[in-house]
């Protein structure tokens, strides 16, 4: 008996069928023939384009450091070309070549301005200063390098504006002083500080580069950039230069004046062998002094709402109509299926954000700049950090709407869910239901929330030193860029691990 040939039984689906990009294909062929979706993607692009002329029509204008009326100055810009504040009294005299200043700092007290010239005790900030400072010149924005004591800081090594180092903790007194050392060799200055004079710690070292041989050594204070109303008031004591002495004068770098207009001049005072050092205004980075390149990316938030809708619809339109059995009989192993379509969303995202960003920030900063000037240079670094940001915000924002829709497998409570867990936090951190957080623009609400991800397209630069001077305007978040973003991918990773599990373990 002679058996037939059984032919083995083969899959409908080729291997080609089989294979993950072939789903994806079929997924982006899925949203492309949806004009809807389409359209609510291009709606994406527009609204975040064509917002920037309401940002740049609602910019900060100039206004007077001091919050006088009138014609307003020109920012003092530092090394770099970075804004800054450089406002301060100057106890100094000129030295050249290298030598060494030691001083012994006894108390900082601080005082509040009340009314035009009244001043009120307890007025001390955490970053009003007091100490020794080696000054190019006693012009606004010139190089230095500058050892201090400070109100709740400890003591601190700064120079250039924008660098920080700290030193001895604790608040000072007359028993328990701080003593600070400047060294200057060349065109670097090292710091140094003790609780006793006799042992001596390195706080930081500071390379100036064309620091001229002439420069001013002396002693200073200043009030903090937190309130220009402080005034801060230092004492100091063995007063050690190793340069050769020629008598103390007194200068008020750069001014400080009232509300009214009314000049405010530090002081200085000098008594057997102590000298007391009072001034308003602060040494530090402007960072409040324009508006912010990110306004031009205002309309993110807006261009969010449609971008979310199709992606939890790309997933919940399929529930709707009890089209899931059909995609799930075509791509059983359902991971895959919802990787797909992460992917498409995703990539659309990304390409949406990215274009959009890119039309936002051409069109928007010469609208901004005619609107006054920014908070800070931004390199074309940044810039491509915050176009780039922008896509992967939106992407992962879509990837997140897509895993809440396969959650809740309704497209209202999906948009709502992530609306909530984006914009809900922004408003908490910026808007009317704002506290006063430790950073002046947001504390939890941008640190733990899909929120954060804003974050990416900040353009001004933290620094720990100005903690409380960074208004909305200057788009401050509390997160680096990239620190951000990944929280909210840790949201969307976790949402999609949930949309699997339950994927997989629920009837279509």
């Amino acid at each position: 008996m002679t058996t037939g040939t059984v032919a083995p039984l083969r899959s409908s689906l080729t291997p080609e069928r089989e294979s993950f990009w072939h789903l994806v294909h079929a997924e982006w062929t899925k949203f492309r023939t949806v004009r809807g979706w389409v359209i609510a993607v291009l709606i994406t692009i527009v609204a975040i384009t064509v917002f920037v002329f309401l940002a740049s029509g609602g910019g900060s204008r100039c206004t007077a450091g001091n919050g006088a009326s009138g014609a307003c100055p020109a920012q003092p810009t530092g090394p770099g070309g970075v804004p800054v504040q450089d406002v301060f009294y100057f106890a100094h005299q000129p030295v050249t070549g290298n030598g060494t200043i030691t001083v012994q700092v006894t108390s900082l007290t601080g005082q509040t301005l009340t009314g035009a010239t009244q001043m009120a005790p307890g007025g001390l900030q955490p970053w009003s200063k007091a100490g020794i400072i080696i000054k190019e010149n006693t012009s606004q924005g010139s190089a230095y390098a500058a050892m201090m004591v400070t109100g709740s800081n400890g003591v601190r090594m700064q120079w250039d504006y924008v660098n920080d180092t700290p030193g001895l903790t604790g608040s000072v007194s007359a028993s328990s002083p701080r003593w600070l050392r400047l060294v200057r060799d060349g065109g670097t200055i090292t710091g140094y500080d003790s609780a006793d004079g006799t042992h001596w710690t390195l706080g930081g070292t500071a390379t100036l580069p064309g620091l001229t041989s002439t420069v001013q050594a002396g002693l200073f204070a200043a009030g903090s950039s937190d309130s220009f109303d402080i005034m801060a008031t230092g004492v100091f004591r063995h007063i050690g230069l190793s340069w050769p002495a020629t008598g103390w004068t007194g200068t008020n770098v750069g001014g400080y004046a009232n509300a009214a207009g009314t000049p405010l001049p530090g002081t200085l005072r000098q008594s057997a062998g102590t000298i007391t050092v009072a001034s308003f205004g602060d040494i530090s980075p402007a960072t409040g002094s324009g508006q912010s390149l990110q306004r031009a990316l205002i309309g993110t938030f807006f261009g969010l709402i449609p971008l979310i809708v199709v992606a939890a619809m790309f997933i919940t339109a399929e529930y709707r109509r009890g089209l899931i059995r059909v995609s799930l009989t075509a791509a059983p192993r359902r991971g895959r299926l919802l990787a797909a379509k992460a992917v498409v969303i995703g990539a659309v995202g990304f390409v949406a954000g990215l274009v959009a960003a890119t039309l936002a920030i051409a069109v928007g900063k010469p609208l901004l700049l005619r609107a006054g000037p920014l908070a800070w240079p931004v390199s074309l670094l940044t810039e491509a950090r915050m176009v780039v940001g922008t896509g992967a915000l939106l992407a992962v924002a879509a990837v997140l709407a897509l895993a809440i829709g396969t959650i809740v497998r309704r497209s209202a409570l999906a948009v709502a869910i992530v609306i909530v867990v984006i914009f809900v936090p922004y408003l908490l951190a910026f808007g009317p239901l704002a506290g006063h957080g430790p950073a002046g623009g947001g504390g939890w609400e941008l640190r733990i929330t899909p929120a954060a991800a804003l974050s990416v397209q900040q353009a001004v630069p933290q620094f720990y030193q100005l903690i409380a001077n960074y208004p909305l305007n200057s788009g401050y978040y509390p997160l680096a860029p990239w620190a951000g973003l990944a929280v909210e991918c840790a949201w969307a990773a976790a949402a999609l691990a949930l949309a699997y599990y339950l994927l997989r373990r629920r009837d279509a």
